[in-house]
């Protein structure tokens, strides 16, 4: 009887427990992706069991570090889309790269999935989650990564959705594990003048900026843009996933070398995320250590943040300080490795570019031509 009223009050155990289950077992299938962490099961086969991690093959030295994230409210824009399957490589791109952005190596993962139902087997709401768990699985072994443990919960009307009909109403939220060799750690200390800015490009909006292009969706298409068909084209541009860069960072430092040897040094990473390349690039690294940079051959900003941008009417300023701009990270080198950092990326699928250099003046400041129009936009410390 106890069961039976907790479900007619909106939780159902052993839906919930299947689901669980199903998770649990498809993310043991990434238990051996890392050279550096063993995963001891102890739990005699049951999903909740006890589990625990093993480092093996360190550097001498390092250090731990844990990365949480999620991502946000794009989830409503993926929901409309119907990409389910693609929101696992969001949630891994905005933990893991927090610790790749350091010169570091993310090892493994645990995320908490809240929705509002998961539905019951076999029916669309179940399906389309159980998509979720298949697409982070997917991400996580071209990645290298090991997922953990999560936890998944039915909340009812404490999650919600621009779409109160929406098939899957979610909230992913998680964090990476990762470690640092303190003599391979990237802290942007050694940025200095005449040093080039490469540029990794993203397709997408990554995980940030959504409630601005939400904001721009409902402009053009209607308080229920979902609903528009001639939406459709905007939200699976506007739901693309993020660009995973994680194992070439690790690779170009180091981290799979005998001995640890890295062949060439990136004196900083910036992840582009909130804030843009405004707060992440210039304010949170450059700035603060007195130095400038003039970024003149960005890559294009993706046609889906341009017309969010138009639909939004939000100037050149506002998109750098917002978007990525079609940039995931920006890493800074010296000149002369320039040309193999772009190289490498190239063997891992990852476009690359110069795009910018160093400067020194007497009030730091950030100049960017702007690739959503003709202009420079100028942001001084």
């Amino acid at each position: 009887m106890t069961d039976t009223l907790y479900k007619e009050d909106g939780v159902d155990v052993p839906e919930g427990d299947d689901f669980s289950k199903y998770a649990a077992l498809e993310c043991a299938k990434t238990h051996g992706n890392s050279p550096f962490l063993e995963v001891h099961d102890f739990s005699r086969g049951h999903f909740r069991g006890p589990r625990g991690v093993e480092l093996k093959n360190l550097p001498q030295r390092w250090y731990l570090d844990v990365a949480p994230d999620g991502i946000g409210t794009k989830v409503g824009v993926i929901t409309a889309a119907f990409s389910q399957l693609t929101a696992g490589r969001d949630v891994l791109a905005m933990t893991c790269g927090d610790i790749s952005r350091w010169g570091g190596i993310p090892l493994f993962f645990s995320s908490v999935l809240d929705t509002a139902t998961l539905g019951k087997a076999g029916d669309p709401t179940n399906k389309a989650f159980q998509q979720t768990i298949a697409g982070l699985v997917q991400a996580a072994n071209e990645q290298g990564i090991v997922l953990y443990k999560g936890e998944t919960a039915e909340l009812q009307n404490y999650v919600g959705s621009d779409d109160p009909d929406a098939i899957t109403k979610f909230n992913w939220a998680g964090f990476a594990v990762g470690l640092y060799d303190p003599t391979r750690i990237i802290t942007g200390d050694s940025v200095k003048p005449g040093q080039t800015v490469v540029a990794l490009r993203e397709f997408g909006l990554r995980s940030n900026g959504y409630s601005s292009a939400r904001a721009a969706l409902r402009i053009q298409f209607g308080e229920q843009w979902w609903l528009n068909p001639e939406a459709q084209v905007a939200i699976i541009a506007a739901a693309k996933p993020s660009v995973l860069y994680d194992k070439f960072l690790a690779f170009t430092n180091g981290w799979f070398n005998p001995n640890f040897h890295r062949d060439l040094q990136i004196h900083l990473i910036a992840h582009i995320t909130g804030g843009g390349i405004k707060s992440k690039f210039a304010e949170d690294i450059l700035f603060p250590r007195g130095l400038s940079a003039t970024l003149y051959d960005l890559w294009e900003p993706p046609e889906i943040m341009k017309a969010c941008a138009h639909w939004r009417g939000m100037d050149d300023e506002e998109c750098y300080a917002t978007w990525n701009g079609g940039q995931g990270m920006l890493l800074v080198v010296d000149d002369a490795d320039a040309e193999a950092v772009q190289m490498i990326a190239k063997e891992f699928g990852i476009q690359a570019k110069s795009c910018g250099q160093i400067t020194e003046h007497s009030t730091p400041h950030l100049a960017i031509k702007s690739r959503f129009g003709s202009g420079t936009v100028l942001y001084n410390a």
